[in-house]
């Protein structure tokens, strides 16, 4: 690309290669069969993280279920955050894109008459989450890839790594980025882009994320001058393996799993999570929502009920009362990861589980189609915000959400392509800024700093000031301390020379990504002075609809400092209440 030239021009360029991508890619296709369309992903799609969604996919297919409930339980679960238009829009859209799927070859898991399945999840009063045993992520995006190789006409970048969003007066035009296997700095112009690399959990130092979850979407949009939106909800899991953070899936306790404390005690018996019973169901407490019960495992901790183990302290989840059978046949995933991980069997022995980073409910501002306010760019899936998830995510709607806003995204991008011009000769000399940036600023220079001791410090940082329960001051420290590591960035250099899957390149640029999406979360969660989901600040421990029943946008000014503003949050017909669950 030395010349300042593009190496290939596409009508949308779809940027990662998952659920929300693959569907916006099959969406764009279906939409135009002459339009040109390509997926870029920094790995093989199949390595992308939605193969490792384990529970399912909600979506109201049955009998005694409703519509109305789905969208009821949603709005509840964001704690009134979620724009109530999405959310009936996406509730009312699921079930359809969920039946494609499987016309598609997705293998959902059947009752004994032949309807599809259906399980109970975590803050949902009716059993409306379709699932695959518990691989649903992995049965999910075999039937997506497939059914995208059906469009030969989608070329794929598979291992490129996208480093720059071109943008010229307020629209997209392309993106820069390096081809992994040769170490090539590319430039690609699209009339279009769709983004769908996912969330961010890498941002903290125990997560259910795979590595390559580094926000990368979120801050190629932030710097492109779209705002990310509701950066301070992010979720926790209530049961992560131990060091490794691996997921064990809501399924289990769907299936009858129960949470116990050093005493062997169903401890979820003592808090409030939500129902309006004196007297908790005990089938059903283990299916609270997720942040009422990663905050329980906290006040365990305090009363010093928890056990103590080489990676912190945790809490046993116990499926031996389930059966071998059982277990077989609904998880057998969760017995493998266990096995493997811990060398325990959960048909016999207790499973030693923590919460752990999960999910991030903000992602850049986008409207119900995807489009952002940058014209020509679109994201979809959890590196999105709609937003229908608010300040908590029910398990088991990340999966259709996917589904329901890659498609519209890449309807929209595929009506927007339509119509739009091609790039101005300025974008190509931004191209060649970037490939100087990349050649002399990184691989050029030697550095007084290294990647790996940055990432350590700032996944300490965040979960020091931004874990389970935060404060003014913790948040107002860790926005000090990270100021301070992207100074220490400016001066990381790349001390491998060769060219081919250089990672040490990779992994700067992604820290680079996580920095900013840091800053993000805690400008935000400074800024909202209240405790509302799985934003919960100890100093301001009330919830405040008079004053912050507003969505938090953050915008990154051009000297590269940060501005907050807020968006009001769409009420349609469900004032906001007390929230509840288990009517």
């Amino acid at each position: 690309m030395s010349d300042g030239g593009f190496t290939a021009t596409h009508d949308v360029l779809v940027i990662g290669g998952g659920g929300a991508g693959l569907r916006a890619a099959i969406a764009l296709a279906d939409a135009d069969p002459v339009l040109d369309v390509a997926v870029m992903s920094k790995v093989y799609p199949m390595r992308s993280h939605t193969v490792s969604a384990e529970g399912g996919a909600a979506g109201v297919i049955a009998e005694g279920d409703t519509v109305e409930e789905h969208i009821y339980d949603t709005i509840s679960g964001s704690d009134w955050l979620g724009d109530q238009d999405a959310i009936e829009m996406f509730v009312d859209e699921a079930p359809r894109e969920l039946l494609r799927l499987e016309h598609w070859g997705c293998p959902w898991s059947r009752q004994p008459d032949g309807h599809v399945a259906v399980r109970a999840f975590g803050g949902m009063k009716k059993m409306r989450t379709w699932f695959a045993a518990d691989k649903t992520g992995f049965h999910m995006l075999h039937a997506l890839y497939q059914t995208s190789l059906k469009h030969d006409d989608v070329t794929r970048y598979d291992e490129w790594f996208v480093t720059r969003l071109l943008v010229d007066d307020g629209r997209v035009h392309g993106v820069v980025a390096v081809e992994l296997m040769t170490g090539r700095i590319r430039a690609v112009a699209a009339k279009a882009v769709v983004l769908a690399t996912g969330g961010c959990g890498k941002v903290f130092p125990f997560t259910t994320n795979a590595n390559i979850n580094t926000g990368d979407g979120m801050a190629l949009a932030y710097r492109a001058g779209a705002p990310l939106k509701d950066m301070e909800f992010v979720q926790y899991h209530p049961t992560g393996l131990p060091f490794t953070g691996i997921l064990i899936t809501e399924a289990a306790r769907a299936e009858g799993g129960w949470l116990l404390n050093k005493d062997g005690y169903r401890y979820l018996q003592d808090y409030d999570l939500g129902t309006p019973s004196p007297t908790p169901v005990l089938r059903s407490m283990e299916l609270g929502p997720r942040d009422r019960l990663s905050q329980a495992f906290v006040h365990e901790v305090e009363k010093g009920r928890t056990l103590d183990s080489p990676y912190g302290p945790i809490v046993h989840l116990d499926l031996r009362h389930l059966g071998a059978k059982v277990i077989d046949a609904k998880l057998p995933f969760v017995r493998e990861l266990c096995q493997k991980y811990e060398r325990i069997d959960p048909v016999t022995e207790l499973v030693p589980v923590r919460p752990v980073v999960h999910y991030m409910m903000g992602g850049v501002h986008t409207d119900l189609d995807g489009a952002t306010p940058v014209a020509g760019l679109y994201a979809a899936g959890e590196t999105a915000c709609v937003s229908i998830n608010g300040a908590n995510r029910l398990g088991s709607n990340s999966l259709p959400e996917c589904l329901v806003f890659g498609a519209r995204a890449g309807r929209a991008a595929a009506e927007y392509a339509a119509t739009a011009g091609p790039a101005p000769a300025a974008v190509a000399a931004q191209a060649a800024d970037e490939e100087r940036r990349l050649e002399h600023d990184l691989l050029g220079r030697a550095g007084t700093e290294r990647v790996s001791a940055i990432r350590t410090e700032m996944q300490s940082t965040m979960e020091e000031s931004a874990g389970i329960y935060r404060t003014g001051p913790s948040l107002a420290k860790g926005a000090d301390t990270l100021a301070e590591l992207q100074q220490r960035m400016a001066r990381v250099g790349v001390a491998d020379r060769s060219r081919s899957f250089n990672t040490e390149l990779v992994a700067a640029l992604e820290l680079a990504n996580l920095l900013d999406v840091a800053e993000c979360i805690l400008r935000s969660g400074l800024q909202r002075q209240e405790s509302r989901g799985a934003h919960q600040r100890t100093d301001f421990p009330a919830r405040d609809d008079e004053t912050f029943l507003t969505h938090l946008l953050v915008h990154r000014e051009p000297d590269g400092s940060s501005r907050v503003e807020r968006l009001p949050v769409t009420i349609t017909r469900w004032k906001p209440g007390e929230r509840v669950y288990g009517r």
